[in-house]
């Protein structure tokens, strides 16, 4: 039986500070369905179980082919990584990463039954992108794409399928939610790869802040934000009631963090908002949630 200490470790392996940014595209594509009256539980609930695996798995994938590549070194400051740490040997890290995308995969095999040939082709690019995104020829989070890869993946993606397996085709109002949420958790990893920059120059690790540099990744951040807030009040345009404005009271707070990433620069610094990045989302996400619910 494991013990307290290896399931702590095998438990801040998951990284649980990125775990909202899959509970939040659920939660998001839920209510939305729910709005047009066609929600599914049972498919709602296998919609949460894949996204959190695939999550769960890509960050063990990460933990992993980091410590391969030289990225997870004794100078990177943050959580400490549990492959490079000596905590969990490298052959146990990969089975586990395979074990866990396996899991992914037969929990989307159950969606199948609610939507078709299309979850299996959205499920496998998923898994394969988990992979690429620090393994294989051309990592994508090696390459400036790891940003393109969270939003569609954990925004377009994780909603449009999540409402599509309960509801049908989505509509427009379906992918500019995708596009918040996914912008939102790409916050996650912009706060992450500023507190890395300077250990990923030496790696070669090419993310959009050491392509770009810090000013870059930084207005991406002030941007999501605004492009979010932004969302509920298009949508109230479009003839939602003044409940959609509900995750518009999150304004000062996004307001907050943005001030935060121009002015807090430590890695120290960034940890915390990273945490708060996560929290963040997955606020906007139930906030969003209920306004459509009472929009109904």
């Amino acid at each position: 039986m494991p013990s307290a200490d290896s399931l702590r470790v095998w438990l801040a392996a998951t990284r649980p500070r990125t775990l909202p940014a899959a509970v939040a595209p659920v939660l998001v594509g839920t209510a939305l369905a729910w709005h047009d009256g066609r929600w599914i539980p049972a498919a709602a609930l296998g919609c949460l179980a894949f996204a959190l695996l695939v999550q769960i798995a890509t960050n063990f994938a990460n933990d992993y082919y980091d410590f391969v590549k030289g990225a997870d070194t004794a100078e990177r400051v943050g959580p400490r990584r549990a492959v490079a740490s000596g905590l969990i040997a490298p052959g146990i890290m990969r089975r586990a990463m395979f074990i866990t995308f396996t899991a992914a995969f037969a929990a989307g095999l159950g969606l199948l039954p609610y939507g078709g040939w299309p979850l299996l082709v959205i499920g496998i690019a998923s898994i394969l992108s988990g992979v690429a995104y620090t393994g294989g020829p051309y990592p994508l989070g090696y390459n400036g794409l790891g940003d393109v890869f969270v939003f569609l993946f954990f925004g377009l993606v994780a909603v449009g399928a999540t409402y599509f397996v309960q509801a049908g085709m989505p509509g427009s109002e379906v992918w500019l939610a995708g596009s918040a949420i996914g912008l939102l958790a790409a916050n996650i990893l912009v706060t992450n790869n500023l507190r890395d920059a300077d250990t990923d120059v030496r790696a070669g690790k090419r993310t959009t802040v050491v392509r770009f540099g810090r000013a870059f990744g930084r207005a991406q951040f002030a941007l999501s934000h605004a492009f979010a807030l932004l969302v509920p009040v298009v949508l109230l345009g479009w003839g939602a009631s003044g409940w959609i404005l509900l995750p518009c009271v999150l304004a000062p707070v996004a307001w907050t963090q943005t001030r935060r990433v121009y002015r807090e620069i430590s890695p120290a610094q960034l940890i915390v908002l990273l945490g708060q990045s996560g929290r963040y989302v997955a606020l906007y996400a139930l906030l969003f949630a209920v306004g459509v619910v009472l929009d109904r």
